[in-house]
C-alpha cells in the first residue's frame, strides 16, 4: 500500500510536466521511478510476521475511575518496525490514545500506555491491533489485515465495577449502628431480642424493660437492657427487567439500586449479619449467596458489575420463589425494584403473602423528582396536561404503597441521591426494634 506522500510526489509531477520538452517521456518516467521506489520501499519496510505482542496492567477498575494498560509488541525479525500502532478498544472503554507511533529495532521492545476511562459497568475487552510498519521512505507501508491483526492482538477484558458512591454516608451509618449496639458512651435504648445487662432504671426508660425480680433483690428500680440481634440474614433481591432500566435522575434505576444495595450489605455486615444477592428478571441474573462477612461487598461488586436491564417484565414468581428456597428461617428481605402499578398489582401482590408469611419484607423503590416537579407545574395548557397527568401517576404510586403497607411490607420511596440513606436507615430501624 501507498502513502500520502507517494500521493503528494505524484501531484507535484503532473504540475511540472508542462514545463518539460516531452512531457509523455517525461510522465512515464516520474511515474516508473514513483513505482519502483515504492516497490523498494515496501520492500525494505519491517515484516509484520517477526512481532510479538503481549498486554500487561489492570484488569479492573470502577466506573469512573482511570486506568491503564500497556500493550508490549517484541520485534524478533532482521528489520526495523517504523509505523503506527492503533490499539482499539469497544468504546464504552474510553481508551486514549487511539493511535501510537513507534519504531522498534530488532530484538527490542515497545510499551505502548493506553488510558481506559469506562463509561459503563461490565466487561470492556480490547477489540484489535492494528500495526502500519513504512518503508524507510515513508512512500508504502505493510498492514496488519484481518487474520494477522487476530494474531496480533492479545486478549485482555477491563471488568468495570459499581462505583459505590453512597460511600459516603456509610461513615453516619455506622455512627448509628455503634448507638445501637452500645458502643459509644451514650448508650441507645432500643429495643433488641437478645439480653445485655442490668442497669438502674432513668427518666425515659420505656416502664416494660423494668426487671421486677432484680428490683425486688436490689430494692431500686432496675431495667434490663437489650441489644440488637446478630447472625440475622439479609436477602437483597435486585429486579434486572424493563423497569430498571429508565432513567432516574442522572443514572439508570438499576445502578442507583446497587449502590443502595452495596451501602445496606456494608452496614449489614458491620452489623455481623449475613448479606444474601439475588439478581433477577425472567431468569437468575446474579447471585452471591453464604459469602463471609469480611469478602462480601467484593463479592457483591463481581456480580454486579455485569447485571445489565433486561428488556421483559419481571417474573415476581420466580423471584418469590428462589428465596423462599434459599431462606428457610425468618430474614429480612428487601426487594429493588420500581413502584409501577400494574407490574406490581399484577405480578408480585399475588405471591406477596409467601414472603410476608416467614419475612420481613421490605420494598425499595427510586422516586423519580421529575413527576412530582411536574405535578406542580403552572401556567399554559401544555403545563396543565402534564401536572394532572403526574398527579394520576402520583395517586396510582400512592394507591399501590398503601396497598403493599396494608400486607406488613416497609415501602421506601425516595429521590436517587438520598435512596441509598434512607435504605439503610430503614434496616437500622428494623434492627432496633427487633422486627428482623
Amino acid at each position: 500500500m501507498v502513502t500520502g506522500r507517494t500521493a503528494l510526489l505524484c501531484a507535484l509531477g503532473v504540475l511540472v510536466l508542462p514545463l518539460l520538452p516531452q512531457p509523455a517521456v517525461a510522465a512515464i518516467t516520474i511515474v516508473a521511478a514513483l513505482l519502483i521506489a515504492c516497490v523498494v520501499d515496501w520492500l525494505l519496510a519491517g515484516s509484520l510476521r517477526g512481532l510479538r505482542t503481549e498486554r500487561r496492567g489492570a484488569t479492573q477498575t470502577r466506573l469512573g475511575e482511570t486506568v491503564t494498560v500497556t500493550l508490549v509488541i517484541r520485534n524478533e525479525g532482521r528489520r526495523t518496525v517504523r509505523g503506527r500502532v492503533r490499539d482499539a478498544w469497544v468504546p464504552s472503554a474510553g481508551a486514549t490514545p487511539f493511535e501510537h507511533r513507534a519504531t522498534i529495532r530488532p530484538g527490542r521492545v515497545a510499551e505502548l500506555d493506553t488510558v481506559l476511562t469506562p463509561t459503563r459497568r461490565g466487561d470492556r475487552p480490547a477489540s484489535r491491533v492494528t500495526i502500519r510498519s513504512y518503508g524507510p521512505l515513508r512512500l508504502a507501508f505493510r498492514q496488519s489485515w484481518r487474520r494477522r491483526s487476530g494474531k496480533l492482538t492479545p486478549p485482555w477484558t477491563i471488568r468495570t465495577l459499581p462505583p459505590f458512591t453512597s460511600r459516603r454516608f456509610l461513615a453516619e451509618k455506622l455512627s448509628k449502628l455503634r448507638q445501637l449496639d452500645g458502643s459509644l458512651a451514650v448508650r441507645a435504648r432500643g429495643q433488641g431480642t437478645e439480653f445485655d445487662a442490668l442497669r438502674e432504671y432513668v427518666d425515659g426508660d420505656d416502664v416494660r424493660s423494668i426487671d421486677w425480680r432484680a428490683t425486688a433483690r436490689r430494692q431500686t428500680v432496675v431495667v434490663r437492657t437489650w441489644r440488637p440481634e446478630r447472625d440475622r440474614r439479609l436477602v437483597c433481591v435486585i429486579d434486572t427487567g424493563r423497569t430498571s432500566a429508565a432513567r432516574v435522575g442522572d443514572m439508570p434505576r438499576l445502578d442507583a439500586a446497587l449502590d443502595a444495595c452495596l451501602l445496606l450489605a456494608a452496614v449489614a455486615a458491620k452489623a455481623g449479619d449475613r448479606v444474601d444477592m439475588l439478581a433477577a428478571d425472567t431468569a437468575i441474573r446474579g447471585s452471591v449467596s453464604g459469602a463471609a462477612r469480611q469478602s462480601v461487598l467484593p463479592e457483591l461488586v463481581q456480580a454486579m458489575a455485569t447485571l445489565e436491564p433486561r428488556l421483559a417484565e419481571p417474573n415476581f414468581s420466580l423471584m418469590t420463589a428462589e428465596v423462599v428456597r434459599r431462606a428457610r428461617k425468618r430474614c429480612l428481605v428487601v426487594l429493588f425494584t420500581a413502584l409501577e402499578p400494574a407490574a406490581i398489582a399484577d405480578g408480585l401482590l399475588p405471591v406477596l403473602g409467601q414472603l410476608t408469611a416467614n419475612h420481613t419484607v421490605v420494598l425499595a423503590s427510586v422516586g423519580d423528582p421529575t413527576v412530582t416537579e411536574m405535578a406542580s407545574r403552572r401556567g399554559d395548557t401544555e403545563a396543565i396536561y402534564a401536572a394532572a397527568a403526574a398527579e394520576r401517576s402520583l395517586g396510582e404510586r400512592r394507591q399501590i404503597v398503601a396497598a403493599l403497607r396494608r400486607r406488613g411490607v416497609e415501602v421506601v420511596d425516595e429521590p436517587a441521591d438520598i435512596f441509598p440513606s434512607k435504605v439503610a436507615d430503614t434496616y437500622l430501624a428494623l434492627k432496633s426494634s427487633g422486627m428482623l
